[in-house]
């Protein structure tokens, strides 16, 4: 029979909506990012109708606040001279390291600011925003005065560049979504947005000279249903599409800059282009006929090389440049497939005749082109770090995304630099181990894990270190469809970002991240942003059981918790302080669920868990080769510790993985055992390299020395689901048990990854 454990987890958030009595400790100092110094004082400052504004330069940084107590109070603060009950600009630092550097003083009768620049201001403001209420935020919150605790702030950014992505290509977002993002990224800092408009599902940006990239290349015919990497893939059947006028970006490009956000735009060349081959063939090195792509993924069919369509080009770039203001045009340059290339006797004839080696030094030469056109006009380009191959662009910025060589390398080589290594920046990757997660690309970037990123990298000098810019978080769209899922996705690990930009990397602390976070979060409620909340989920660590089974030991990042803990079989509750709980002995397949309450803030938090609590639960186990370091999240423990990893996802920690090595690991089971039945899984996912082993053998031994087989499983021919579960009968009396699976192998040319070693993930490893 299963046992069924049902925990909950009472959590208090005191959040500053409650008024304060005589000091200022109900309204606790929860600024994201976190200043370079903070001073506390005594008091506060009081909003409200007679407020005063002395700011003889007019700065549009109060005009934003005027706005913000518009919306919330109904009326206008007003411009004026005072002693008292007045927010004062005192004049702009000349002795500060940036324009975006900050003092305020809040005092009981008055509010001071002083900046490095007009962006210093609006950070002034962006501060103060955060040092109200959260009810502030509110449309029409019905309160006259607010309260703002007195406090002396210095602050100055960390880098110049702190920026968010956002893919339109995959799915398109209104107007309106993209100005709540750029508001978003204001409230914490961060001051470029990088528009990803163009890719081979969809170009988004109306272009004049070019009608049928609007009328065509901004519509496919259906999208995928599920996963890219389901099998079979199952479509929708539903066209899809849309694109920005030039007036709604130039519209989008006024209101960032207003907030201090500069856009920049992308438009990717010379692969991710099959929507522009769809409307203009004649692009191509081949005839086509092409479409719109339906599915994700890397498309063969690229820009080819030809005067035409560097004519093309320049002509979009140019409109491009009139729409967008930024000092960088980002032109991508990530995954573009040379076998298009490789067989045109166009391109082949073209690297002989400009002297290249190969077809990387051609996209490099094709880069080189654009590069020379944009900086004739003034702008400069960043590319994927994929534009190091064949040689870098003289005047190039890179974007190291691969992780964080290319950015190394760039450094290295005097180029700049903005650090968003797919390990700690790509937002589309699950946030949550939790099964319920909704459907995401793949891998596992929790928010703890987001926060503890250093932009530069230790292999670095202090002069290289120089050249790096900044930090961004990307937001691919595949399976980010809503507003809503967008928002849920990029918050509050983009955040965490904003924090890894502006506050130096010695003074960040998790802890105390998450205590602000918890008190900011209620801000991000009242502007209604539909953000995670996994700061709150109950976390989950299974260890070996002393006598046999494992131990399950829960926890949360809220200090102020309690667990009530219910046997759903005898209901018999027991209380227990979460923070000293041991944890629960398991030696019987279980299941629990856990959730949590929050006082201030809605929660569903819910983690479940089936325990299949077998022979080799919680027994020592060793391997021949460690997995592969990206993927060793759980450890050896992963391997026994009763949890079946998910089947739609092989980055959830339970699933381990190598790549080039056999997995073999031995089990002991501490004394003969009568043994029955071995049983595993191994996921399946060839687009992204992923390949079911060849054959899996199953030995046994009395000593940890002479083993014999005694069992082999090989029938994975033509398997088409995600995971495949194997299982051995046996009849054996055995202390040690063997388990050897033989990787794929190459994969065959042709397919997703040709020419490379196939990985392989392994899952729990049960014997009954």
């Amino acid at each position: 029979m299963q046992k069924v454990l049902i925990l909950f987890f009472i959590i208090s958030i005191f959040s500053c909506q409650n008024e304060p009595s005589n000091s200022n400790t109900e309204m606790p100092i929860s600024i994201i990012p976190k200043p370079a110094k903070v001073e506390k004082g005594n008091g506060y400052f009081t909003l409200n109708k007679e407020t005063k504004i002395n700011s003889k330069l007019g700065n549009k940084a109060f005009e934003f606040l005027n706005l913000l107590v518009k919306n919330t109070s109904g009326y206008e603060l007003k411009s004026g001279e005072s002693t008292e009950n007045v927010i004062e600009f005192i004049g702009f630092q000349d002795d500060v390291a940036s324009n975006e550097s900050y003092s305020l003083d809040i005092q009981e009768s008055k509010i001071e600011i002083q900046a490095g620049g007009p962006q210093g201001v609006f950070y002034a403001i962006q501060t103060l925003r955060q040092l109200l209420p959260p009810d502030f935020e509110k449309s029409n919150a019905g309160k006259d005065s607010w309260l703002i605790p007195c406090v002396k702030i210095e602050d100055s950014p960390r880098f110049s560049y702190r920026g968010m992505h956002l893919d339109v290509g995959r799915h398109y977002f209104s107007v309106d979504f993209i100005k709540k993002y750029i508001d978003l990224l204001a409230l914490f800092k961060m001051n470029r947005f990088h528009w990803h408009l163009t890719e081979d599902q969809g170009w988004r940006i109306e272009i004049k000279q070019y009608p049928k990239l609007a009328e065509i290349s901004a519509f496919r015919k259906e999208s995928v249903v599920g996963h890219n990497n389901d099998k079979p893939r199952k479509m929708d059947g539903k066209r899809y599409g849309g694109f920005y006028t030039q007036e709604e970006v130039k519209e989008v490009v006024k209101y960032a800059q207003d907030r201090f956000v500069t856009v920049i735009p992308e438009i990717e060349l010379p692969g991710h282009s099959q929507a522009v081959l769809a409307a203009y063939p004649e692009l191509a090195c081949t005839e086509g006929p092409f479409e719109v792509a339906t599915a994700w993924g890397v498309m063969e069919d690229v820009f080819c090389p030809k005067e035409e369509t560097f004519e093309f080009l320049e002509n979009v770039l140019t409109e491009v440049m009139e729409l967008f203001p930024s000092k960088y045009i980002h032109i991508g340059g990530d995954e573009c497939p040379k076998k298009r290339w490789e067989e045109s006797a166009f391109c082949q004839d073209l690297i002989k005749k400009e002297g290249l080696k190969d077809e990387h030094e051609l996209q490099s030469w094709f880069i080189q082109r654009i590069e020379k056109f944009l900086n004739s006009k003034g702008r400069k380009i960043i590319g994927w770090d994929e534009i190091l191959e064949g040689g870098l662009a003289p005047d190039a910025t890179v974007m190291s995304w691969r992780g964080v060589q290319g950015g190394i390398e760039a450094a290295k080589q005097k180029h700049d630099v903005i650090m968003t290594p797919t390990s700690f920046c790509y937002l589309d990757y699950y946030q949550s181990r939790n099964p319920n997660e909704p459907l995401a690309i793949g891998g596992y970037l929790p928010l703890e894990k987001v926060y503890s990123y250093d932009p530069i990298p230790e292999e670095l000098t202090e002069e290289e270190a120089k050249h790096i810019l900044g930090v961004q978080g990307n937001v691919w769209t595949e399976y980010i469809k809503t507003p809503e899922q967008c928002e849920y996705m990029a918050f509050p690990r983009g955040i965490a970002i904003a924090e890894n930009g502006w506050t130096n990397f010695d003074q960040k602390d998790y802890d105390d991240f998450a205590s602000r976070l918890a008190n900011q979060l209620p801000r991000l409620e009242a502007l209604e942003v539909n953000f995670a909340k996994h700061i709150f989920d109950v976390n989950y660590k299974i260890t070996a059981a002393e006598g046999g089974g494992v131990a399950l030991a829960l926890s949360t990042r809220s200090k102020d918790c309690q667990v009530v803990f219910s046997d759903e079989l005898d209901k018999n509750p027991v209380t227990l302080n979460l923070l000293e709980t041991n944890p629960v002995i398991i030696k019987e397949p279980t299941r629990v669920r856990a959730s949590t309450l929050c006082e201030n803030l809605s929660t569903n938090n819910i983690l479940e868990l089936f325990l299949n609590v077998n022979k080799a639960s919680g027994k020592s186990i060793d391997w021949t080769t460690p997995p592969h370091k990206n993927y060793n999240l759980g450890g050896k423990m992963a391997l026994v510790n009763s949890i079946s990893a998910s089947d739609t996802r092989f980055s959830d920690g339970e699933w381990l993985a190598w790549n080039g090595e056999d997995f073999e690991a031995t089990i002991d089971l501490g004394e003969l055992t009568d043994i029955s039945m071995f049983k595993t899984r191994f996921y399946n996912a060839n687009g992204p390299w992923v390949y079911l082993p060849k054959k899996v053998e199953v030995f046994v031994s009395e000593d940890g020395k002479d083993f014999k087989l005694v069992g082999e499983f090989a029938d994975f021919d033509g398997v088409e689901a995600s995971v495949k579960a194997v299982e051995i009968e046996l009849k054996e009396n055995a202390r040690f048990v063997k388990v050897k699976a033989h990787r794929y192998g190459i994969i065959p040319e042709g397919r997703p990854g040709g020419g490379n070693e196939a990985w392989l993930f392994v899952d729990e490893m049960m014997i009954f």
